[in-house]
C-alpha cells in the first residue's frame, strides 16, 4: 500500500483542532449549575473530545460548561481560573499546562470553597485538588518500550518530551525506565516538543542535522510523533526508523495500518469524559467518589489497529 505522505496527515491533525469556545445551555432548572474547564491547549483534538463529552452530559442536565483555552501558557491558564472563579463556578475541571506552576490558582480555587477535578494530568500538590483523573501514562511509556525490545534486538533512541507536564514526564519515564537495565537500548538525544506538531517537526529536524541518526523516536503523544516523522521523511530515514506515540489519534492509526508509524498507546478521551461527567456530579451531590481514577490504556499496532475505529476516538 502506498505511504501517504506524513505532512497531509499532520495538516489533518492541526485542522482537527478546534477552538475552545463557551456555551451555555438553556437552563431546565433556576439555578444551573456552572462548571469551568481550562485545558492546556484546545488545538490538540484530544481535548476537544473530551470537552464535548463532558458538555453532553453537563448541558443535558441544564447546566452550564464554561471552557477556556490557555494555549500552552500557565500564566493565561492562571488568570483564566480567577476569572472563572469570579463568574461563580460550582466547580473546575483543570488539565494544567504546568503542573507546578498551577499551584497558586489551585490556592484560590480551594480559598473560594470550589472544588478541582484534575484530568489527564496531576498537578504537584494533590492535596489541593478534589480528584485526579488520567491515563495510565507510566503504563504508557512501558508499552512502547516493551514492544520495541520485542522487535528491535538493539536501538538508539530519541526521545521527544514535554518536561512541564506531569503526564508527559510520566510516559517517558515509564519507557526510560523499562530500557535502563538493558545496554543495547541506548538514549542518544532529546528535545522538548511541548506536545505539539509544529514544535515536534523543527526539533527533530535539528537532531537531525546535528548527525542524529536514531533507530527509534518515542514520543510523548502522537501530535509530537507526527511532527518527528514529517522530519525523518525529509530526512529519507522514516522507513528505517520505529516511531511511538502516546494518544490513538485518528491519524496515527491511519499511519500505523499503512506502515509509517511503529505504534501508539491509545488512552481514550471519550472514556476520560465520560468519567469525569461522573465524577463532577458525585463532587456536587454529596456522593463518595474515588480521589484518584486511573484508566488503562492499549498499545495498538499494525497487528490489532484494524480492531479500532480508524476515523474517530476510543
Amino acid at each position: 500500500m502506498r505511504t501517504r505522505p506524513i505532512l497531509a496527515a499532520a495538516a489533518l491533525l492541526l485542522a482537527a483542532g478546534l477552538a475552545a469556545v463557551t456555551h451555555q445551555a438553556v437552563s431546565q432548572a433556576d439555578e444551573p449549575l456552572r462548571i469551568g474547564t481550562t485545558y492546556m491547549t484546545m488545538n490538540n483534538p484530544f481535548y476537544s473530545v473530551i470537552d464535548e463529552e463532558l458538555r453532553l452530559v453537563i448541558e443535558s442536565r441544564g447546566d452550564i460548561l464554561l471552557t477556556r483555552d490557555p494555549a500552552l501558557d500557565q500564566e493565561r491558564q492562571n488568570e483564566e481560573i480567577r476569572d472563572l472563579l469570579h463568574e461563580n463556578i460550582d466547580l473546575l475541571v483543570l488539565n494544567p499546562v504546568d503542573y507546578r506552576e498551577i499551584e497558586p490558582a489551585l490556592q484560590e480555587a480551594q480559598k473560594a470553597g470550589v472544588p478541582v477535578v484534575v484530568i489527564d494530568s496531576q498537578v504537584g500538590n494533590p492535596d489541593l485538588v478534589a480528584c485526579t483523573i488520567a491515563s495510565d501514562n507510566y503504563g504508557a511509556g512501558v508499552l512502547c518500550a516493551e514492544h520495541l525490545m520485542n522487535t528491535r534486538d538493539s536501538a538508539k533512541v530519541v526521545l521527544l518530551e514535554h518536561a512541564s507536564t506531569k503526564s508527559g514526564r510520566d510516559r517517558i519515564q515509564g519507557f526510560c525506565d523499562t530500557l535502563a537495565l538493558h545496554p543495547d537500548y541506548q538514549i542518544i538525544g532529546r528535545a522538548d516538543s511541548a506536545g505539539q506538531l509544529e514544535v515536534a517537526m523543527p526539533q527533530m529536524d535539528r537532531l537531525l542535522e546535528r548527525g542524529i541518526v536514531p533507530d527509534a523516536v518515542m514520543c510523548l503523544n502522537d501530535p509530537s510523533a507526527l511532527g518527528a516523522m514529517a522530519a525523518l521523511q525529509e530526512h529519507g530515514m522514516l522507513q528505517d526508523t520505529a516511531v511511538y506515540g502516546v494518544d490513538g489519534a485518528p491519524e496515527a492509526k491511519s499511519m500505523i495500518s499503512e506502515g509509517a508509524m511503529t505504534a501508539t498507546a491509545a488512552q481514550s478521551p471519550i472514556r476520560l469524559g465520560q468519567i469525569t461527567a461522573q465524577t463532577v456530579y458525585a463532587i456536587l451531590n454529596g456522593e463518595d467518589y474515588e480521589k484518584e481514577i486511573t484508566v488503562p490504556v492499549a498499545l495498538v499496532t499494525r497487528d490489532n489497529v484494524n480492531s479500532y475505529d480508524m476515523d474517530g476516538w476510543q
